[in-house]
């Protein structure tokens, strides 16, 4: 089973699918993407940290993201990935230009073959003004096209807003 849980900032995506993990009664598998790049972003760390079972593997990984999903997908795993908006920004930071091309074709091609339960968690960025800049612009059409592509191939697609789940396709638990 995949799932995209999308929303804004703070908008209870990522404790919707803690719940949902935790919902599965399979051993998780918590891919974190976020750098701690400065003071305001580990504060949100420790506090993402603080918030998951002590029982969960949490493995960092900013970049290559299908590698890990290959490497911990199991039939009998819960793997849930938070979050792709910083993966993607990451990717589209990077000093190789090209590797966000190669990484994104890597998870889309890697996604519908790995077994057991994903969640994969992402902010829906795309509902707000054009922004001004060319690699703002960038982010919020890729992070777009990600998300469309993610959603055709995804068995289950939930908008959080308020902490409220709306599902887009499949059913809730």
């Amino acid at each position: 089973m995949r799932n995209l849980i999308l929303g804004g900032a703070r908008s209870g995506k990522s404790a919707l699918a803690e719940r949902l993990a935790l919902a599965s009664t399979r051993p998780v598998v918590y891919i974190a993407t976020a750098q701690a790049r400065d003071g305001e972003m580990a504060e949100r760390i420790a506090h993402h940290r603080t918030r998951r079972p002590a029982d969960w593997l949490c493995v960092e990984e900013p970049l290559a993201l299908a590698e890990v999903l290959r490497q911990h997908a199991r039939a009998d795993r819960c793997v849930l990935v938070d979050c792709l908006t910083l993966w993607l920004s990451n990717l589209l930071g990077d000093a190789d230009a090209s590797r966000f091309e190669r990484e994104r074709a890597a998870l889309l091609d890697t996604l519908p073959q790995l077994p057991g339960e994903i969640l994969l968690v992402s902010n829906e960025i795309g509902m707000g003004v054009v922004p001004l800049g060319e690699l703002s612009r960038r982010f919020v059409d890729e992070a777009g096209r990600l998300h469309q592509a993610l959603a055709a191939m995804c068995d289950r697609v939930i908008f959080v807003a308020a902490g409220l789940p709306l599902t887009l396709k499949g059913t809730l638990p």
